[in-house]
């Protein structure tokens, strides 16, 4: 198992390329399974969890080619409709293939979903909306057992919450349902309009782009698309963080500002001073660190995916903050890490209050989940001495190249074996 040492205190200062979205990534790959026809995607990352739906696709029967950034999948031997509890336990994503899966062979067995422990993330909302459908669910033995006779039939279906996953599951399976489907209060997050961006490529009829109601009118079949994966806005969002906590300078390329509203105001609020271009974000700060309140919310809100990453540079401030967290119940774990950092954080149900003492120290500190690892990587390269971040493979899974990344604008980072 490795570990990543920083010795803090240094500024970023230079150029920092953003790759392709986790987020985005994930369920495209899957929708390739809706049709036999190839599907190129284009500024892929190259991270744990892409590997893992790609070896999970690959226990399908689907055949893939990955050249740089771009991959070609080919899922017209796809013949399996079991995604095993060894594949999926490590990834809540894998439960998108589920819609793909019964809308292409009529039936799929998966795994209940895994991954980072911040909460209960369950998939409800996926399986209504499957029923809906015309889809009879079985759970049994830690499997959902999914059947349809016949064709998927169009239906209405309304989301209590919205939920980005089961929205992009109830749009790859609808695609090809018979009839007009329409999603009331669906999520509106880029990724899920990078995901429609394909499926229309491939052929299908959606509506609403960008809202919270999607009207998808079936078809019989979808084709070969080429897409390009949107630039990470939570990668880009923890580079911006980590600038203004060090005091540094740079340039953030590859990357979408206008996924960031909310983040850009915070920071900004914060005391950074932020350039916006096309594609680039040039990010500086000469003052100090001043507190802003933050409650995460759904697209376009605040991101709980930067929530920790945020507090952490909250704890560099001289002031107060509160930081709320509505999406998921367990997402505090990074605090008593960054407590033993020097922070001063006192956790009240979903609130955190962060008194900011303007300072942190290195310590050795134990990862719990992939964005309270980030959290740790910004307080590391602030604090001063020596930080040691163990159990960093929860980083591996969302972040393309991290430590050469930060190597590269100034910072004192390597990785090593524990």
């Amino acid at each position: 198992m490795d570990k990543i040492v920083i010795e803090g205190g240094r500024p970023i200062q230079g150029e920092i390329t953003i790759s392709g979205a986790k987020n985005a990534a994930l369920p495209l790959i899957a929708a390739s399974l809706l049709t036999p026809e190839p599907q190129t995607l284009l500024n892929v990352p190259d991270l744990r969890d892409t590997r893992t739906i790609l070896k999970l696709l690959q226990s399908l029967g689907v055949t893939w080619k990955k050249n740089g950034t771009t991959l070609t999948i080919d899922s017209s031997n796809l013949g399996q409709h079991e995604a095993s509890y060894d594949l999926v336990k490590t990834m809540r994503a894998s439960v998108l293939v589920l819609g793909p899966l019964i809308a292409r062979l009529g039936r799929a067995k998966v795994s209940l979903p895994g991954g980072c422990a911040i909460g209960a993330r369950p998939i409800n909302f996926h399986l209504q909306g499957l029923e809906k459908l015309g889809v009879k669910i079985d759970l049994k033995e830690g499997y959902v057992d999914a059947t349809v006779d016949g064709r998927l039939q169009g239906s209405t279906i309304y989301f209590d919450i919205p939920s980005v996953t089961g929205t992009e599951n109830i749009l790859m399976a609808a695609v090809l349902a018979k009839g007009t489907t329409i999603v009331k209060n669906a999520a509106k997050e880029p990724e899920i309009g990078n995901l429609i961006d394909m499926l229309i490529g491939m052929g299908a009829k959606i509506e609403g782009r960008d809202t919270d109601k999607l009207v998808i009118h079936g078809v019989n079949n979808l084709k070969s698309s080429s897409i390009a994966t949107i630039p990470d806005r939570i990668e880009t969002g923890t580079y911006l963080i980590a600038v203004g906590a060090t005091g540094g300078e740079a340039t953030i390329t590859n990357c979408n500002p206008a996924h960031l509203p909310s983040l850009l105001e915070k920071l900004r609020g914060a005391g950074l001073h932020i350039k916006e271009g096309a594609n680039t974000l040039h990010v500086s700060r000469k003052g100090p660190i001043r507190s802003v309140d933050v409650k995460t919310m759904p697209y376009p809100g605040f991101p709980t995916d930067l929530q920790a990453q945020i507090m952490a540079l909250m704890t560099l401030s001289n002031g107060l903050s509160v930081i709320n967290e509505t999406i998921f119940e367990n997402r505090f774990m990074h605090v008593a890490e960054l407590c033993r950092m020097g922070a001063d954080i006192r956790v009240d149900g979903n609130s955190a209050i962060v008194s900011g003492k303007g300072r942190l120290s290195g310590a050795p500190v134990m990862a719990t989940d992939l964005r309270a690892s980030a959290s740790l990587v910004v307080a590391g390269l602030a604090a001063q001495g020596i930080t040691e971040i163990s159990r960093v493979y929860h980083l591996d899974r969302g972040y393309d190249d991290l430590v050469g990344k930060l190597a590269r604008v100034g910072v004192n980072i390597r990785r090593e074996k524990e």
